[in-house]
């Protein structure tokens, strides 16, 4: 299904539609928050003209035929408030590997919108992109984000060690995964 434009996918109090460069300024706005940047790799950008070239290969990704990358903002149905982003790395078709990703504005950590980003995406990356493992990654210290992968049905595989370049530190990396057979509720 990659050939296959996925512009917008729903759940029950979320919408994730594919950002487009109208949402630079709200993207810009969630990256610049301290505390989302706390286990961000890219750091705090210094402009929207920081944030326009970071987000520069998501809006070329789109145009090609076979995708292999998708990047929707998160927005709630009841307010059509934006509140973070998400996306989906593929591999190539011949591991029907995905990793999944997710980042929320703190005013919205708390009522279990992550986990029904993740769990959402997972169901998407077996049904839809038929893939076998979806993965994902999270710093060993980012102890909320490892809660949304567990309750999500994800096992801790392994440990990357002194992966992550965070704060001028290299940081430890948690391994997370479900493939297509394993148990979930979703």
């Amino acid at each position: 299904m990659r050939e296959t434009l996925l512009l917008t996918v729903r759940t029950e109090r979320l919408s994730l539609i594919e950002v487009s460069p109208d949402d630079l300024e709200a993207i810009h706005q969630l990256h610049s928050i301290p505390e989302v940047d706390e286990f961000n790799t890219l750091g705090l950008p210094n402009s929207i003209a920081d944030t326009a070239q970071l987000m520069k290969p998501v809006f070329e990704a789109q145009l090609k035929v076979s995708r292999t990358s998708y990047t929707w903002k998160i927005m709630l149905n009841e307010t059509n408030q934006f509140i973070g982003l998400a996306g989906f790395i593929l591999s190539n078709d011949k591991f029907r590997l995905g990793e999944i990703y997710y980042k929320l504005n703190p005013a919205f950590w708390g009522n279990g919108y992550a986990t029904e980003v993740a769990k959402r995406l997972i169901k998407l990356g077996f049904e839809d992109f038929n893939l076998h493992k979806v993965e994902a990654g999270v710093a060993t210290e980012n102890s909320k984000s490892i809660r949304v992968l567990e309750k999500s049905g994800m096992t801790r595989e392994g440990l990357r060690r002194k992966i992550l370049p965070i704060r001028g530190q290299w940081i430890d990396n948690f391994h997370y995964a479900i493939v297509e057979d394993d148990p979930r509720d979703y």
